[in-house]
């Protein structure tokens, strides 16, 4: 395969004096010859950077929650979960805009795919463990921080093995529950209960069940479905915008309690989903 020469700089000598290396990226032109690139996409990795700066702030909302139930303030407290959580769903809006920007516009890069995964680490692995184990986990001891850690352990094998099989798994399923819907059923519970004024140590076994249970979803082979077959660029009937805005209006009625539920449902539909093939299969002669 012949190997095209890499494309010249465009850095300034300004800019040349900046102890940063210059990102080089390998790929291949339209007529398959090996091509070197130099720099990044802008667009797509401004949403992965909000994404990260929300996972990121999510965690420093948790900090501060623990130190303003440590000082006796339980309002504050309820405040800064709130904020918490809402952060990470933020950041499911942004994880979910960068890849369809980047698609949209013709701009994937490996480079890009590394740091979306790194992104989602800290955004949907980190944070929401954070969130759990401050509001909750955290009067358990030693159990909750083993809790919190499952779910982390359990996102970052989610995303290595996401990326792995990126080139051959059916784009209709993804493999174990997806991080952002894990991180939305955690995120979901503190901000439901939590705008309540409900204290998670009153429900920290329960808390621990359903964060460990997201942690080992997340590694599980049961499908579920990533609706990445819904044609969104083509034309639909006109009920489906009617469709559209009474979901807007119901999510916005109540948000944390409706979020939870809609979470709460993906993510038990994958196993009864699998029940009901074992039975289907059993059944057949």
């Amino acid at each position: 395969m012949s190997e095209r020469p890499e494309e010249p700089s465009q850095a300034s000598d300004a800019e040349s004096l900046l102890p940063i290396d210059e990102h080089v990226e390998e790929g291949h032109d339209a007529e398959g010859r090996k091509v070197r690139h130099r720099g990044i996409y802008l667009l797509p990795n401004l949403f992965t950077t909000a994404n990260l700066f929300a996972g990121f702030y999510s965690i420093i909302n948790s900090m501060s929650a623990q130190s303003a139930l440590a000082a006796g303030d339980a309002a504050s407290a309820s405040k800064y979960f709130g904020f918490a959580a809402i952060a990470i769903f933020v950041a499911m809006v942004l994880d979910g805009l960068d890849g369809r920007v980047a698609r949209m516009t013709n701009t994937q890069s490996a480079f890009g795919a590394e740091y979306d995964s790194l992104s989602d680490m800290v955004a949907f692995g980190v944070a929401p463990a954070l969130l759990a184990f401050a509001w909750a986990l955290g009067d358990m001891g030693k159990v909750g921080w083993m809790v919190a850690f499952i779910y982390v352990a359990g996102a970052a094998l989610r995303l290595a093995r996401f990326n792995t099989q990126v080139g051959t798994a059916d784009k209709r399923y993804f493999i174990g529950l997806a991080s952002p819907a894990a991180a939305g059923v955690v995120a979901g519970i503190v901000w439901a209960f939590s705008d309540y004024g409900i204290q998670g140590s009153k429900m920290s076994f329960l808390v621990a069940l359903m964060v460990a249970a997201a942690g080992m979803l997340m590694v599980s082979n049961i499908k579920y479905n990533s609706f990445k077959e819904l044609d969104l660029k083509g034309r639909v009937p006109f009920v489906a915008i009617l469709v559209v805005v009474l979901v807007f209006a119901v999510v916005f009625s109540d948000p944390p309690r409706i979020l939870l539920l809609a979470f709460l449902v993906y993510a038990a539909s994958g196993p009864i989903q699998y029940l009901l093939r074992l039975r289907r299969d059993k059944t057949l002669p």
